[in-house]
């Protein structure tokens, strides 16, 4: 790599929504920013967690200067405990409550000693990470202590904007900086990478104040017990929702232990105030007027483990809904998750409550900006080069019509992908080749263990079942001990052909043996073989197939 060019690898985040982690490279170190995961898809069976493909970090591990975060989402900071036990990370930089997250996060990890922890306060202050110079620029978004990031480069000076929305009646007060943001395009952006999850949206996204406009038109009202279910990260959201419960004269429960721990960490930094007396564990609510009462709680995606969806089955302990009271889902359904979402609603409606949703009533509005939004950052910063990051593939092109329309040379706008290396220098921006960038799928206490092929398997199994045949063979007097036992699961059209299936393993293990075939893994293939081809003519279908055979 030349002295005075720096790359961009995006490992995460580029045609899909989450998992961010963007590699910014010079020849004398690197730097990462975010570290995210994102939650699987249907096709991803049994799988907790989807995690970037960490290989081209393994593979420059020397050069790791450091990992940058601009905020506290899962999307953003959730793949941490993750990526430190692949490679060394000597420090993460981030500003205050994203730090305090993340410290819990690696904390409940055992990995509090693997890395070093340095504040970096947005405005004027800059961090020396390696060859870069780093700065943090505030921006709203829908965690408290947001930020874009400032790097200085051999290559030249880049603001990788992060997740924001130009809020000017912000919750917490603090604005998105478009002042500083103003200073920094007078001075020279070489490139922006910008957030696009919302470039198909026209114009501005609401002020988080809506949604606390409508907690106080709504909460007063009503004559039971209210559910607000909210990401436990939204911060703002719940500062909120307790400010008007408090106002109402309603006692707080908080549940779920996201919601709990990220409630308990903004109240220590003072972005959350609840009075002491005002707030009641679970098993206290018996005592109280349901009208006296509001429960904040996880579970606005519908996951399945958590406390809204158990509280909709009555599967939690001293919490459950009835007529007369309120559900408030506060939030957007990620792709994906909209089934769950509709059946936790269903299972509250079926228990006599009401349901509030973003559908039917202003109860979210999303921390992304929408088009106009976009188009004021890229005025504000008037970026040489742009290169869209955070979205699908449709919502980066989307970005790339802004900055061409807003006088960007379409020469230097760069739609890439996962594993894209783009180079930066003073020419301008172009792709230099590819990197490795796929995927790492979590599944229960295994981190990349589970392979394409075990994927495969598990859609098979799901969608056509499995058989097992199990015999038993004297090797020496080539002979079966018995009939062989035909067991299915997930084929019950299967059950009243049963019968025949065992006759054809009989039928099918008499030739064999007649034959002179006694070899163990010969006869299981037979067995298969033969098996498959009989149900995929009976009933067109094909199971997974698992022949035993024994030997005595």
């Amino acid at each position: 790599m030349p002295s005075d060019s720096t790359r961009i690898v995006p490992l995460g985040g580029l045609g899909e929504v989450g998992k961010n982690m963007t590699v910014i490279e010079a020849e004398d170190g690197l730097v990462v920013i975010d570290s995210g995961l994102a939650f699987p898809r249907d096709e991803h069976l049994g799988v907790d967690l989807v995690l970037p493909d960490f290989s081209y970090l393994r593979e420059r591990n020397d050069k790791i200067r450091g990992i940058i975060l601009t905020h506290g989402h899962e999307d953003h900071v959730g793949g941490l405990p993750y990526v430190l036990r692949e490679v060394k990370v000597p420090r993460i930089y981030g500003t205050r409550f994203t730090l305090a997250l993340v410290h819990s996060k690696l904390d409940e990890h055992g990995l509090l000693r693997e890395t070093e922890f340095v504040e970096i306060a947005p405005g004027d202050e800059r961090v020396a990470v390696g060859p870069f110079g780093v700065q943090f620029v505030r921006v709203a978004h829908s965690i408290p202590d947001a930020a874009a990031v400032l790097l200085d480069t051999p290559g030249g000076r880049i603001l990788h904007t992060g997740d924001y929305k130009i809020d000017h009646t912000p919750v917490d007060g603090f604005r998105t900086d478009v002042e500083r943001l103003a200073e920094l395009g007078s001075q020279g952006i070489d490139l922006l990478l910008g957030d696009s999850t919302n470039a198909e949206r026209p114009g501005f996204t609401p002020s988080e104040r809506i949604v606390g406009e409508a907690f106080r038109k709504i909460i007063p009202s009503q004559p039971g017990r209210v559910l607000l279910a909210s990401f436990a990260s939204n911060v703002h959201r719940v500062k909120q929702a307790i400010d008007v419960g408090i106002d109402t004269g309603r006692y707080v429960c908080i549940v779920g232990r996201s919601m709990r721990k990220n409630v308990n960490i903004a109240r220590s930094l003072g972005y959350v105030s609840i009075p002491d007396d005002r707030l009641v564990k679970p098993h206290q609510l018996s005592n109280l007027a349901p009208e006296e009462t509001m429960i904040l709680c996880t579970g606005s995606q519908g996951e399945p483990l958590s406390a809204l969806t158990r509280i909709a089955y009555s599967n939690l302990p001293h919490i459950s809904v009835e007529p007369g009271d309120t559900v408030i889902i506060s939030a957007k359904p990620v792709p994906g998750n909209e089934l769950r979402v509709h059946d936790t609603i269903n299972g509250l409606t079926k228990a006599g409550a009401t349901v509030l949703h973003q559908e039917t009533t202003a109860v979210h509005v999303s921390g992304h900006g929408n088009a106009e939004e976009l188009r004021m950052m890229l005025s504000l910063v008037s970026p040489r080069c742009v290169m869209p990051v955070h979205g699908e593939h449709r919502m980066l092109t989307a970005h790339a019509r802004l900055a061409r329309d807003s006088g960007v040379d379409p020469d230097n706008i760069v739609v890439a992908e996962n594993g894209t290396i783009v180079e930066l220098n003073d020419d301008g921006i172009s792709v230099v080749g590819r990197a490795e960038a796929g995927v790492t799928l979590v599944d229960g206490l295994g981190v990349g263990d589970v392979r394409d092929v075990a994927l495969r398997d598990r859609r098979h199994l799901s969608e056509h079942g499995v058989l097992i045949v199990v015999a038993t063979i004297v090797v020496d007097e080539a002979r079966e001990l018995g009939p062989p036992e035909v067991i299915t699961r997930g084929l019950s059209e299967l059950e009243p052909l049963v019968a025949e299936a065992r006759s054809q393993a009989h039928e099918t293990l008499q030739r064999c043996l007649g034959d002179g075939v006694t070899e163990l893994k010969l006869l299981q293939e037979h067995l298969h073989d033969d098996l498959g081809k009989f149900i995929a003519d009976r009933i067109g279908r094909r199971p997974m197939i698992l022949p035993v055979v024994l030997e005595v």
